[in-house]
Formats: C-alpha cells, structure tokens, sequence
C-alpha cells in the first residue's frame, strides 16, 4: 500500500470516499462488503491513512461514481502548471449542457493566437 505523499492526485481519494459513500446512505460495511475488503480497510482509506491497491481504486471508483480523471490526470500530466490544472479540474466538475459553450471559448482564444 502507498503512502499519500507519493501518490500526487490522490490526497482527496479517502475523503472522496467517505462522502461519496455518505451520499449514498451506504455502511462502510455495505461498501467494503461491495468492493470486497475488510471495513477496517476502508476506514483506512476514508482517513486517508493508505492508498489502496489499484483494483480496490477501481472498484470504489465504479460503486461510488468517483471521477477517476481526478485522480489519474495529475500523475499523467505532471508537468501542467497550476492554472492548466485548475482549469482542468473545473471543466470536469462542470454541467454536461455547458461543455459546448466551454469547447467554444477555448476554440475562440487557441484560434485568435
């Protein structure tokens, strides 16, 4: 199991869990039952004490309908700089009927370079 700190991305995963999972009015039980771990693993991981292994990740992901892009783009993208990362993030969070008009803006200011 990975530790937070060397899984950039990942800091918000446990906390992400713990209110998908609220959310949804699910037990810790329930959900560990679901995925297929012990609860005091999910515990772990809503406490962001542990980054749980991949398939774990997964799982979580499908059953509580986390945004995977949130924790992989860092660790694919690397070297974008905050702004870029910001801006990344938001357009994930945004409404599906908005994304045309966000695709427009950016279409507008790379072609007026």
């Amino acid at each position: 199991m990975a530790k937070i700190e060397d899984c950039p991305g990942f800091e918000p995963f446990g906390e992400d869990v713990k209110v998908a999972r609220k959310k949804r009015r699910l037990s810790r039980q329930k959900v560990a039952e679901m995925v297929d771990i012990s609860t005091v693993y999910l515990i772990n991981i809503e406490n962001n004490h542990i980054i749980p292994a991949l398939p774990v990740i997964i799982r979580l992901i499908q059953i509580l309908n986390l945004p995977a892009a949130k924790y992989f783009n860092q660790l694919v993208a690397g070297e974008e700089n905050d702004q870029r990362q910001r801006i990344s993030r938001k357009v994930l969070m945004c409404p599906e009927e908005h994304l045309p008009v966000i695709e427009g803006a950016l279409d507008g200011a790379i072609e007026s370079k």
